[in-house]
């Protein structure tokens, strides 16, 4: 997995955007998604401590211990996404062979996600009684939708996204944005999300993708208002939860790493519209960016 991240601030008279900052890494991770080998751009004396660490709430919890001292970067904003990338990177098999699920149980292979397997109620999308289970728990392929998608950047904004490795073959790639102004006495967030990966027709396909607007007061970081805009999602259930994350309205953004989680555990969120809302953390440190132009 290869994660590449920068902060760009967009001058309001025009000027050029310039980069105030950037954060890369690569990891080696083992089919249950323990980290086998890591390195990381900018370098970090602790990077190594992160080798052996498995990939969901223990990888979140050993990122902050290890590397606390630099929350607030593109570095820490995209290793902290390790947990929910590596946990949809696999679906993209489901694009290149049948019965991808079940070849990977004959081959010996434990699923990661859920309760080894089991998912009912580890998220709205799977609440009891959902469509998207079968037997024993299991993620239901046969009403799972997707669709297919064109391209992230705009040619009218070229310095819209950093530059998009090719893909091809059945490779995975999770986009996020998060885009702040100041208007009105607010901060306006405008947030976009998508899980996609090429497929055998020389195309992209989609199978989660949110937009989420939000409004913060920017005397005390706190969430005034949001919504989120469910455009790609699997199952029937799961735009379900985009109705329920005004509970974290109120709550500083600051402290949403941890407060999205505890707001909105197992069938209240959507795990990946979590992983949208937690990010929301790193608005305190862009928006200083924005007093200072």
């Amino acid at each position: 997995m290869k994660g590449l991240a920068r902060d760009l601030l967009t001058p309001a008279d025009n000027r050029a955007a310039v980069e105030l900052a950037s954060g890369g890494f690569t990891i080696t991770a083992s089919p249950r998604r323990e980290i086998m080998a890591i390195k990381t751009t900018p370098a970090h004396p602790r990077t190594q401590e992160l080798v052996g660490v498995r990939a969901g709430g223990a990888s979140r919890e050993a990122l902050k211990a290890i590397m606390g001292d630099i929350v607030g970067t593109p570095l820490f904003q995209i290793l902290d996404d390790f947990a929910g990338a590596s946990l949809v990177a696999g679906w993209i098999w489901s694009e290149w062979m049948d019965d991808w699920m079940g070849t990977a149980r004959r081959n010996g292979l434990q699923s990661s996600a859920g309760r080894g397997g089991n998912m009912e109620n580890i998220c709205t999308g799977f609440a009891t009684g959902a469509t998207s289970l079968a037997a024993r728990g299991r993620s239901n392929p046969d009403v799972q939708s997707r669709t297919e998608v064109g391209p992230l950047e705009n040619i009218d904004d070229p310095a819209g996204w950093h530059a998009m490795p090719l893909q091809s073959g059945p490779q995975m790639r999770r986009a996020r944005r998060i885009d702040i102004h100041r208007d009105s006495g607010l901060l306006r967030v405008d947030i976009g999300f998508q899980d996609s990966g090429s497929n055998p027709r020389g195309t992209r396909t989609a199978i989660h993708e949110y937009r989420v607007h939000a409004e913060i007061d920017p005397a005390t970081m706190a969430l005034v208002s949001t919504q989120a805009l469910p455009l790609i999602l699997p199952f029937r259930e799961c735009p379900g939860a985009s109705v329920k994350i005004g509970r974290l309205v109120g709550q500083k953004v600051g402290t949403f790493r941890d407060a999205v989680l505890a707001t909105l555990p197992g069938t209240l969120g959507c795990t990946h519209l979590n992983d949208v809302l937690r990010a929301l953390a790193d608005v305190p440190t862009l928006a200083d960016h924005l007093t200072q132009s």
